[in-house]
């Protein structure tokens, strides 16, 4: 008896094992709930390629749906033949006869074994369990399982470059299922993970989850504190695959490629801290780039600095440049428009430095310091270094 469903649907395994079943296997996972019926049949079939099987039976319907679709999509993803509205089935060593009773007509059919098959309910007469059966099923071995068991996975996490979001675009449409880009916050939830991101240039942040197939989510770079495994020594699970490339796609190339100058700081979008410098640089990122280097991070610069000319676009950090979530974020001399807010609110945590008490970037910030960034960030690096010894 396999059955796919919440911890309630328990009774039925224990019923089939009253009424004489030899074994009952239940898969409930919190990802599942609510599921339709394609997700539905995945789950059933990866249960089912761990288990022997030759005659697969399911009814035409359940106690909480009547759409009957179920049993022939496990048989498409089993890759077996399927036979519907079964009344009369006879098994003969490999062979199967089954009398389907259609609208038009009443046929005979002969399969053979491994087979797929639904039955109505003029299949079997109805019938209680008995004494005998209810003390043998409680020496009967039931299972529970959940999606991990089946290799099934609950989501599947891909960094938010720009690189990764071309992956995960094309996986959906392979997979046919949901995508979210630019998660900050993923957990668990019910019906599946329920993310956290910014939408309409920063200015709400809303909790999204995928209704269809498995949920494919882009993470932006240190949205997350990694945690220690559970169990020490854990070791992650490395397997290789070979991917065969079709002749279509060999059809665009890299044809050069030029290495960026290595500035000896992290990546930008990937970097715990970033140190961002604006309009109240005055051109001058020398503190910014000094505090940056005694913290190991990364520098940015808002649009007003790159419109100036002041610091390359490739460091731009706002709805026009690039979205960062870094554990840190100093904002140094920027003012802190929605542009600008776009690109880095969602950060852990939020400092900002402006002369401008009224500045809008106060509003976005955890601390705030009132000063001028040429004398607060030199005396801040001198402080660092000197913790650091």
């Amino acid at each position: 008896m396999l059955t796919v469903g919440p911890e309630q649907a328990a009774d039925a395994v224990k019923k089939a094992l009253q009424m004489g079943a030899d074994a009952g296997v239940h898969v409930v996972d919190d990802a599942i709930h609510g599921s339709d019926a394609v997700a539905t049949s995945l789950v059933l079939a990866k249960a089912l390629g761990q288990l022997e099987h030759d005659l697969v039976v399911f009814g035409m319907e359940s106690t909480d749906g009547t759409m009957g679709v179920v049993p022939a999509m496990v048989a498409e993803r089993l890759g077996l033949p399927a036979v519907t509205l079964g009344s009369e089935v006879t098994v003969d060593g490999s062979t199967v006869r089954i009398r389907r009773d259609g609208d038009a007509s009443s046929d005979t059919v002969e399969g053979t074994l491994p087979l797929v098959l639904s039955v109505t309910d003029a299949a079997n007469e109805p019938r209680y369990p008995s004494f005998k059966g209810i003390m043998a099923a409680k020496k009967k071995p039931v299972q529970t399982w959940a999606l991990s068991d089946l290799g099934v996975p609950a989501a599947i996490l891909i960094s938010s470059s720009p690189e990764g979001k071309e992956i995960a675009a094309r996986l959906a449409v392979k997979l046919e299922s949901g995508l979210i880009t630019d998660a900050v916050d993923v957990q668990a939830g019910d019906g599946g993970p329920v993310t956290r991101q910014s939408v309409f240039a920063g200015r709400y942040t809303v909790q999204a989850r995928v209704t269809k197939g498995t949920p494919i989510i882009t993470v932006k770079p240190n949205a997350a504190t990694p945690d220690a495994a559970q169990t020490a020594g854990t070791q992650p699970e490395v397997e290789e695959l070979d991917v065969s490339i079709s002749d279509l796609a060999k059809t665009a190339r890299i044809t050069a490629s030029r290495p960026r100058e290595a500035t000896g700081r992290p990546e930008l979008t990937e970097a715990a801290i970033v140190v961002s410098g604006g309009r109240g640089t005055g051109g001058d990122f020398g503190p910014i780039e000094a505090f940056a280097d005694s913290l190991g991070a990364a520098v940015g610069a808002s649009r007003a600095a790159v419109d100036s000319g002041w610091y390359p676009h490739a460091f731009q950090v706002g709805q026009t440049g690039k979205t960062v979530a870094p554990q840190l974020y100093v904002a140094a001399g920027i003012s802190g428009a929605i542009q600008q807010g776009a690109g880095m609110q969602t950060s852990k945590t939020i400092v900002a430095i402006n002369k401008d008490a009224e500045a809008p970037i106060f509003e976005l910030a955890g601390f705030g310091v009132v000063g001028d960034l040429h004398k607060v960030l030199p005396a801040a690096t001198d402080d660092v270094k000197n913790r650091k010894g």
